[in-house]
């Protein structure tokens, strides 16, 4: 969404930095705004302070900020660590079926890469005016307005606001643009709040952490353990053959419910406090793509993924598992779908599995499974399709520097 259109344009918000906790000094300075303006900034303003979630309150702002100008379409982008493209991008007005058709979410190219730049407001009457624009992805909504804004936290840039097409057919007006930038500064209020209140939390489980993973590695292993060489002794005193293939099953079921016990062990050693965590972030991608699937997928974790993957890589394994989660929803007619995330002998494997109907002969695959195999090979990787009657089985592979033997 929004990623289309290349930058810049005849109106420039030269708007200066307010500082934090000074919401509406912005539109105080400029007299402009009259009281309904700002008993709506009042509203938005309260709307986004009343959640703790980060998820949740960057959710509401998108929502609060369309609303409050009037826009048709409205988006949050988050900046990458390194502020030089988006990691998340949430946005309001497109529907999940679009969402699915117009593929990747938008990295910060264009307009919303001037903005990632220079970090200042920028309201334009008419995107497709503007000589580098290049225009939208197939499948996305025709926009003409926009209205961007930064949102900083302590000072720093967090992410930016991005705002196109008023419901009433008008541009964005200078009072939206004071009403947008003073919003921002009380969003990256609620930000911060959110973020301290979710560090406040991990630090108060890091106890009970440390807690469960002794009582899992001291108890509840070895009881397993001892189980399954009981059931291996008893094998040799049974005479049926059946009952010895039933009773065999059974011990490679406790072996492999102990490998999955020590890679949760290992998780709850590893998990960082502050930062970014993987199996989460996948489990929210699968969670997200249910609404285009009509199921949820299942989801399955190996080895140290959290304490293996982190950052750009994260990144990609993401975006990966969203082009085929897409591609899944939008051809395959899949009943079932399993996505594998495994850290081993240092690769990171991702698996998506599905049982439909396969990919059709002569079919040329599309821009975003072209982007998985560019991706595997920056990264020294490989990725490879099969598929038949059963089902089409995705594995994007690279190496994980990261990972601990």
């Amino acid at each position: 969404m929004f990623g289309g259109t290349s930058p810049s344009g005849p109106q420039r918000g030269a708007t200066a930095e307010v500082p934090n906790g000074c919401a509406y000094s912005h539109l105080q300075m400029a007299g402009k705004a009259g009281p309904t303006q700002l008993r709506r900034l009042l509203d938005a303003t309260l709307a986004i302070g009343s959640e703790l979630s980060l998820n949740d309150v960057l959710r509401r702002i998108a929502e609060a900020a369309t609303e409050l100008v009037g826009a048709r379409y409205g988006a949050l982008g988050v900046l990458a660590p390194d502020g030089n493209y988006l990691s998340d991008f949430i946005t309001v007005g497109v529907d999940d079926a679009v969402h699915a058709q117009i593929g990747e979410l938008p990295k910060g190219h264009g307009i919303l890469g001037l903005l990632i730049h220079e970090q200042q407001p920028i309201r334009l009457p008419d995107l497709q005016e503007h000589p580098e624009s290049f225009g939208f992805p197939a499948h996305h909504p025709q926009m003409q307005s926009f209205l961007g804004v930064p949102i900083r936290v302590r000072g720093t840039v967090f992410g930016n606001l991005y705002l196109c097409d008023k419901v009433n057919g008008e541009a964005f007006s200078d009072i939206d643009e004071e009403l947008a930038v003073s919003l921002g500064v009380a969003a990256g209020v609620a930000i911060d709040n959110a973020r301290l209140h979710a560090a406040v939390a991990e630090f108060a489980l890091v106890e009970d952490r440390e807690r469960i993973a002794r009582d899992l590695h001291d108890t509840v292993i070895q009881r397993l353990f001892a189980c399954g060489l009981t059931l291996q002794s008893t094998i040799a005193l049974i005479g049926a053959a059946a009952a010895r293939e039933r009773l065999t099953t059974v011990v490679a079921d406790l072996d492999e419910t102990i490998r999955e016990i020590r890679s949760a062990i290992f998780e709850l050693h590893t998990s960082r406090l502050p930062g970014r965590s993987t199996r989460t972030a996948i489990l929210e991608l699968c969670h997200e793509a249910s609404r285009a699937l009509s199921f949820e997928p299942i989801v399955r974790f190996e080895g140290p993924v959290d304490g293996a993957v982190e950052g750009p890589l994260t990144d990609a394994v993401l975006a990966v598992a969203r082009e085929l989660l897409s591609n899944i929803a939008q051809h395959a007619h899949a009943t079932s779908v399993m996505v594998a995330v495994e850290v081993a002998a240092g690769m990171l494997t991702l698996t998506v599995r599905d049982d439909g109907r396969g990919i059709p002969e002569g079919h040329v695959p599309g821009q975003g499974l072209e982007n998985a195999h560019v991706r595997s090979k920056k990264l020294g990787g490989v990725f490879r399709i099969s598929a038949n009657i059963q089902g089409t089985t995705a594995v994007w592979q690279v190496p994980c520097t990261g990972a601990r033997h």
